[in-house]
């Protein structure tokens, strides 16, 4: 029973719980080898459900008291995917270097299995594609008894679709998914539909979306798996949605906002607020559109922290294990020294001045070598914190240093003000012109902006063509007058650097005396009044509340 129980895992969850329930009533019969895999099983199943702290105690638990390596094995992989649900990410790949390295010794087939998925999955989620579709591929080579290709497939093709690579129409991906629903996996063929769906929406073909979708909506259900319902909730949500039919859109993402953990932001939670927010908006509800329009606002800048903390985690691990093999090896080389300086007392001084020669150049290197590291550590902390394309801060890094220096400004009783940039019709010069002109006039957008940028502004780039601008100690006239002296050094770049392409911008200022100290706040007001911008015909600056001046080109 126990052995059935273990591979019904995903394939039918509910007869999974069936045979832990008749376990659990002859639990008294069973041995201390039986009843640590029972507690093994449970969890898994807590893992499961989303109960992420009584599954990480009894994995500990299980990891601690267990003299069985293989379930030990089992128990430290499945622990690792609980670190990266509850956003432990650095002990995740701490907990997963420990299992790269003990995979090369460890030759029990369904033991290799299970690891090697963790570890693909770990890795995709912190956006290391490749790599974790190589480890994804191993699997193929050791599919176990009881086991078939599904699970593999799925996070070769999950990879594929979360680089990009997937499109509509795709045979591979479609190949998988046929593949796990023969084997009755199917919350993994429900979870690459919900990819496939996603590719379809984007493509511009939501009604092929909810076809997918609706058709195996009650496969979902019955898996009971939260993140796979929660995502076809919020993608027939955006279906619906784009071939205008509000109202079924509404009801599917209030079920994805609803059913969503509390204090969690996940990709769908956020998809369903921005679709609550459009509809709303279309409605002409602009008190509920903006109440949905700050969840939204909350739950994406939580979800890309999240993505960011990913990915830095796996990077801090990653370093810090080069800086272990580095200080393992600066050890070795100084025992060597030593070795080789009590040769030295046996030598000629003549022979024993050419021996430290040497050594002093073998520790020359190690330094400059840990210099290096340092230097490399140092630029990767500069590359999260600055935008690869224009140099400024990125969308997170921003956030941050605009929040301390309101609080400074606060704390001194001065006002500062905040300006959002958005380039007009951006789009039409990367379509017509082409990405690379794109990137190019973002780049002198910006150079135009740091002209009139002081040392203790906050410059950075919240998203594609959008910037913003905080300005400590800046009054709402002085706000206005930047704002205006940078759109028309932008208007500029179109008879000067960029001849023949129509480059401008429109600005939304909003200042702490009328919106507080509250970034949020004053980026909702910035952003009214940069929308008010683009309604007024673009390439002006409007300041203020609603009602309040425009400043027109």
């Amino acid at each position: 029973m126990l052995v059935r129980a273990d591979h019904l895992k995903t394939s039918d969850n509910p007869a999974f719980v069936s045979l832990l329930d008749q376990l659990h009533r002859r639990e008294a019969t069973l041995s201390e080898e039986q009843r640590l895999l029972l507690k093994y099983l449970d969890a898994w199943q807590l893992d499961y459900l989303g109960d992420y702290g009584g599954a990480r105690t009894s994995l500990t638990a299980i990891i601690r008291d267990t003299p069985d390596a293989t379930l030990r094995f089992r128990a430290t992989a499945t622990l690792i995917n609980v670190l990266g649900a509850v956003h432990r990410y650095q002990d995740a790949f701490a907990q997963l270097n420990q299992l790269i390295e003990q995979l090369p010794r460890v030759s029990d087939r369904e033991l290799r299995w299970q690891g090697l998925g963790e570890i693909a999955q770990l890795l995709i989620a912190a956006g290391q594609y490749d790599l974790g579709a190589d480890y994804a591929r191993q699997m193929l080579d050791v599919i176990p008894s009881g086991e078939t290709a599904c699970k593999a497939s799925y996070f070769i093709e999950h990879a594929r679709y979360s680089s990009g690579q997937l499109g509509r129409g795709d045979e591979q991906a479609q190949e998988a998914v046929d593949n796990c629903a023969r084997a009755g996996e199917s919350v993994f063929a429900n979870a690459l539909r919900a990819d496939i769906g996603s590719v379809l929406i984007q493509s511009g073909h939501p009604d092929e979306a909810v076809s997918v979708l609706e058709k195996h909506y009650s496969s979902v259900r019955h898996d009971q798996y939260l993140i796979t319902i929660l995502r076809f909730d919020a993608l027939l949500a955006q279906a619906y949605l784009a071939m205008g039919q509000s109202s079924k859109a509404r009801t599917y993402a209030l079920a994805a906002w609803q059913a969503s953990t509390p204090g969690e932001f996940t990709d769908p939670l956020r998809m369903a607020c921005k679709t609550l927010y459009q509809i709303d908006q279309q409605r002409g509800d602009f008190k509920s559109a903006l109440d949905w329009h700050a969840r939204y606002m909350e739950a994406d800048k939580a979800y890309l922290d999240d993505v960011s903390a990913k990915a830095m985690a796996y990077q801090v691990v990653k370093q810090q294990v080069q800086a272990r093999k580095a200080e393992v090896d600066a050890l070795a080389k100084r025992n060597r020294i030593l070795q080789l300086q009590r040769a030295l007392d046996r030598k000629a001084m003549e022979a024993s001045r050419l021996y430290i020669a040497v050594l002093a150049l073998g520790l020359l290197a190690i330094g400059l070598w840990l210099l290096r590291l340092k230097r490399s550590q140092l630029r990767f902390m500069r590359m999260a914190q600055c935008d690869s394309l224009t140099g400024i801060y990125n969308r997170k890094h921003f956030m941050s240093e605009a929040e301390h220096a309101l609080r400074y400004v606060e704390r001194s009783a001065r006002g500062a003000s905040l300006v959002l940039i958005d380039l007009d019709h951006f789009k039409l010069i990367n379509d017509t012109y082409g990405h690379a002109m794109g990137d190019q006039v973002l780049r002198r957008a910006v150079q135009a902006c740091q002209e009139y940028v002081r040392s203790t502004d906050v410059f950075g780039r919240l998203g594609g063509e959008e910037f913003g601008v905080l300005l400590p100690e800046c009054t709402p006239d002085a706000g206005i007058e930047r704002a205006e002296a940078i759109r028309r050094a932008i208007a500029m770049l179109s008879d000067q650097d960029e001849p023949g392409i129509p480059v401008s911008a429109s600005f939304g200022v909003a200042f702490t005396v009328e919106s507080g100290y509250e970034l949020r706040q004053l980026l909702m007001d910035a952003d009214h009044a940069l929308y008010r911008a683009k309604r007024a015909g673009r390439n002006c600056v409007v300041a203020g509340k609603q009602g309040e001046g425009v400043v027109v080109a």
